[in-house]
């Protein structure tokens, strides 16, 4: 109920155009409250995107956890707060559904001093805000709390200095090349700025905000997309303003060559890639098979949850290794190297460039696109247990028409 909460609060339709009614990004949105500002960072509530809700408790000064009156304190729910903890943000807890028969708001206060969190009209310190996203009761009570919580954080950050915040999302798109949605944390940020995050440097040729509208600035809090950029930087990364092109250049290429350092005597460089022939005939003594796969998102944010979300399948039979990852919709060279590791391509959000399609059949390359998340993982799984595992026995047992 968060995304539909934050709609009550921005008038606004967010959730409405989700696939599955799930935000599948990390959205930044603004709204006005007895004449201040307040941005929210809504983090997607799916087991699935853990890392990203992660990077949004990092980002964040207070952490609103949604609770459900009539469900109750949910596994994510636990996450949650676990992750704001981590973070050592400060906690508002806003009990939703309050409207409706079942709602039990007393239950969720139990559960949260179960958990070592004393509600405030308990004796604790948690600020608990009953509310409805549906009937709007309490809104104003939690932007008050929001507000209240504020002032006793003593918030603070100067507009006259060079901006620096975090990247709360980035992306390839089409006709804009790199974007980055940016928070900014301190400080102003100007058009024609030079900024660097990570290895990432540009000039901010465009700022948008979250209301689709060209801007100019963009002051403390205030969360924009920007374009300009040489290359997509990492979600969760800092960045800062510097004075020239030539500067924020050099301290780029300066933190690129130390990351090219870094892969190159940190670690292995990669094994060439097996054929199916080669693979069953290293592992022919063994009981393990692998399953390869290559992962296309439209934004790193995505591609990070799905990644640790694969990784975390676990199949007594069929290891399951990503081979590539990438942002931006699947290539020519996605599937050639799909077809000389003998994997399978995973599309979320993205489309097959022109030639990609054409190429994957002349191959016998598969080729998956998905809108939804979790279809994907039962995907995933179904091709681990009931598709590959078959073919390989059969394989071994020296059938050569499955070998062939």
């Amino acid at each position: 109920g968060k995304t539909s909460l934050l709609d009550y609060i921005r008038k606004a339709h967010v959730a409405a155009g989700e696939d599955g009614g799930i935000t599948q990004h990390i959205g930044a949105y603004q709204v006005e409250h007895q004449g201040r500002l307040i941005t929210f960072l809504d983090t997607p509530g799916h087991e699935a995107f853990t890392a990203m809700r992660a990077r949004g408790a990092n980002l964040t000064d207070i952490a609103v956890i949604v609770i459900a009156a009539d469900d109750g304190i949910m596994p994510q729910t636990k996450e949650a707060i676990q992750h704001a903890q981590a973070a050592k943000v400060a906690m508002i807890v806003a009990i939703n559904k309050c409207d409706l028969r079942t709602a039990n708001p007393d239950r969720v206060k139990r559960q949260l001093q179960q958990m070592g969190l004393a509600p405030e009209d308990w004796g604790g310190e948690l600020i608990c805000c009953p509310v409805s996203a549906t009937k709007g009761d309490g809104m104003d009570h939690l932007l008050e709390m929001i507000l209240l919580q504020a002032d006793v954080l003593e918030l603070k950050a100067n507009p006259r200095r060079k901006a620096q915040g975090y990247v709360i999302e980035s992306r390839l798109e089409a006709g804009m090349g790199p974007t980055a949605n940016l928070l900014v944390t301190n400080g102003t940020l100007q058009l024609n700025d030079a900024i660097v995050s990570g290895s990432s440097w540009g000039r901010v040729k465009a700022m948008i905000n979250d209301q689709g509208n060209k801007v100019r600035t963009a002051a403390p809090s205030a969360a924009v997309k920007i374009l300009g950029l040489t290359s997509v930087p990492s979600p969760g990364s800092e960045f800062h303003v510097y004075k020239n092109d030539r500067e924020a250049r050099q301290v780029a290429d300066e933190r690129l060559a130390a990351e090219r350092l870094q892969s190159l005597t940190g670690a292995t460089a990669p094994a060439a890639p097996l054929t199916l022939d080669e693979l069953l005939q290293e592992k022919a003594g063994s009981e393990k098979r692998t399953l390869n796969v290559i992962v296309k998102t439209d934004v790193l944010g995505s591609l990070e949850a799905i990644r640790n979300s694969l990784e975390g399948i676990k199949s007594e039979k069929v290891d399951l290794d990503i081979i590539g990852t990438g942002v931006g919709n699947i290539t020519v060279n996605d599937v050639l190297l799909a077809s000389a590791s003998k994997a399978v391509v995973l599309g979320f959000h993205v489309a097959k460039e022109n030639g990609a399609g054409a190429e994957a059949k002349r191959k016998g390359v598969e080729i998956r696109l998905y809108a939804i998340i979790y279809e994907m993982l039962d995907d995933v799984k179904n091709l681990m247990t009931g598709l590959l595992e078959p073919i390989l026995k059969e394989h071994v047992n020296g059938q050569a028409a499955i070998r062939q």
